[in-house]
């Protein structure tokens, strides 16, 4: 094999409902938290007492799937996200350079039950939302966009 391969697939809860903005050059972009678990047995316990962990990651979905994120994904909701793993620089409140690792979103699955209004969260964020081309080179979206719908498509 020659190439490489960075993805990332995880199914969590939100964290926070999502920061939705849209940049300068018109790409809409939301932010959340995604909180996976990790549970098991302590073999070290007589009584099988489990444990758990939890991770928190960031993610950031770019397009119409950060649109439809920001109408439909709320705090504690569960979702699958497939996306591949970004690093940014960024100088923090104290004038040091940091590094933060965030998920860049491909591709969401909402799942779970309905809610309350009764809008089902299953596959609102994927399916008929993907767009697996990626941005034109030289494209405004500046890390990567979700846009680029050619309204010739026969269907």
């Amino acid at each position: 094999m020659s190439g490489s391969l960075n993805k990332v697939m995880l199914i969590g809860n939100l964290g926070k409902d999502p920061e939705f903005k849209v940049t300068p050059t018109g790409q809409p972009v939301a932010r959340f938290s995604l909180a996976t678990t990790e549970t098991w047995k302590d073999p070290q316990n007589p009584t099988g007492d489990r444990k758990s962990k939890t991770e928190w990651h960031n993610i950031v979905v770019w397009g119409k799937q950060a649109e439809i994120a920001e109408k439909f994904l709320r705090k504690g909701k569960q979702v699958l996200i497939e996306g591949r793993i970004q690093y940014r620089e960024y100088t923090g409140q104290d004038g040091l350079k940091r590094t933060a690792c965030d998920i860049r979103c491909d591709n969401f699955v909402m799942l779970g039950k309905m809610d309350e209004g009764g809008r089902s969260n299953f596959g609102g964020g994927g399916g008929e939302f993907d767009d697996p081309t990626p941005p034109p080179p030289g494209s405004a979206s500046g890390s990567g966009g979700g846009g680029g719908y050619d309204d010739d498509i026969p269907f």
